[in-house]
């Protein structure tokens, strides 16, 4: 079954970012509709994000990481109050978006 999968690493701290609330949209002509939410759990892993049971539809996804609320639950000024990221899906297929943090800056790829 195809789903979408995250892990976010605090690369300040070299932690993995737990308790970090994440929610995933689908574009739908012009406007994105929320499709799940959930949070990062103790090793930084949302691995369970979006799994529909009819699997992944083709088309444009965005990722919405709360990078403020995560940086002021650690007591840190947040800099971004959120990363995003959007990407292009094939249908049945498995997209796994890491995440690497710190206060100032983020960068992503597509994992395995």
């Amino acid at each position: 079954m195809s789903h979408i999968s995250t892990h976010v690493l605090n690369n300040a701290i070299g932690e993995p970012a737990v308790g970090l609330a994440i929610a995933i949209y689908f574009q739908r002509e012009e406007k994105w509709d929320l499709i799940a939410t959930g949070t990062t759990n103790q090793d930084g892993r949302l691995p369970d994000l979006y799994e529909p049971e009819e699997g992944i539809q083709a088309g444009i996804y965005r990722i919405r990481f709360s990078t403020g609320d995560y940086f002021s639950s650690l007591g840190v000024k947040p800099f971004y109050p959120w990363a995003e990221v959007v990407f292009t899906a094939a249908e049945d297929q498995s997209y796994h978006i890491p995440l690497l943090l710190s206060n100032f800056g983020y960068s992503t790829y597509r994992g395995s």
